[in-house]
């Protein structure tokens, strides 16, 4: 049984424990992705209503749970997070960044550093706020010290798929959070999409408001941003991939998503 890994008032966040759980997770994301959002699902997604792929049996899914909900456990799911670590991973026969992002180059250049892929994040409309955020992050530092990781990393997705409405955020990131060599990845050439380099005189403002929470949310941990973007048509996104070393994360941080996190982790 996965403890609790943190609580804000009737929210809390663990683990999965069971199917039924994972697969309360997976109606989440469909609802979220397909329903809510412009994702395009398949004639088995569409059947089940649940976005799944083969991924989900290698990972752990963090769930972000509203108590105040009577009923069967998909009544108080209300967040989710997949998790991917690299031994997992190994038995999945790779990340499911690879697809999109040519990571093999940096998984060598650091063997014997215990990566964690993060990703298919989403909260239900009504709880998009601070509480739900700071729920999954401190659900995501305890799993860290819990399996001692060392690099998070996974794609984070713009609303949109015409790179040039997203010029000036992309342009931000490239400007603001470039990865060093150590950490550099590039999107995979027969999918990524690189602009030129953009003009110096990038409107700052502007382009932090077109970033979603989740993805401001890495750059202010101290998070890097890979070479290029890549458009996902099925999930009517564009992504970037997002390296983000445990070195890095900035102590206050640390204080303010892990005051309990130690006690979790256990």
């Amino acid at each position: 049984m996965s403890p609790v890994l943190g609580r804000i008032g009737q929210l809390e966040v663990r683990l999965a424990r069971r199917p039924a759980e994972v697969r309360a997770s997976q109606e989440l994301r469909y609802h979220v992705f397909y329903e809510e959002m412009s994702a395009q699902p398949s004639t088995l997604q569409k059947m089940t209503r649940r976005d799944r792929d083969g991924f989900d049996r290698y990972c752990d899914h963090l769930l972000v749970l509203d108590h105040s909900h009577g009923g069967p456990i998909d009544n108080r799911i209300v967040g989710t997070y997949r998790l991917l670590r690299g031994e997992m991973a190994a038995l999945a026969g790779g990340f499911y960044t690879a697809q999109e992002f040519d990571i093999a180059p940096m998984l060598a250049r650091h063997q014997g550093t215990r990566f964690l892929e993060l990703g298919r994040s989403c909260v239900l409309k009504d709880y998009r706020g601070k509480r739900t955020v700071e729920l999954l992050w401190q659900g995501i530092w305890s799993y860290v010290l819990r399996h001692d990781i060392d690099v998070l990393f996974g794609c984070a997705s713009l609303a949109g798929t015409d790179p040039e409405a997203l010029a000036v955020p992309l342009a931000f990131l490239r400007q603001n959070a470039p990865a060093p060599a150590e950490w550099r990845v590039r999107a995979r050439e027969e999918r990524g999409i690189f602009p030129p380099d953009p003009p110096r005189d990038v409107d700052a403002r502007r382009a932090l408001a077109a970033l979603p929470p989740l993805l401001k949310g890495y750059l202010r941990l101290g998070g890097y941003i890979g070479e290029g973007a890549v458009v996902d048509h099925q999930f009517g996104t564009t992504d970037v991939l997002v390296v983000l070393p445990r070195a890095n994360i900035n102590p206050r941080y640390i204080g303010h998503y892990g005051a309990d996190a130690g006690r979790f982790a256990a």
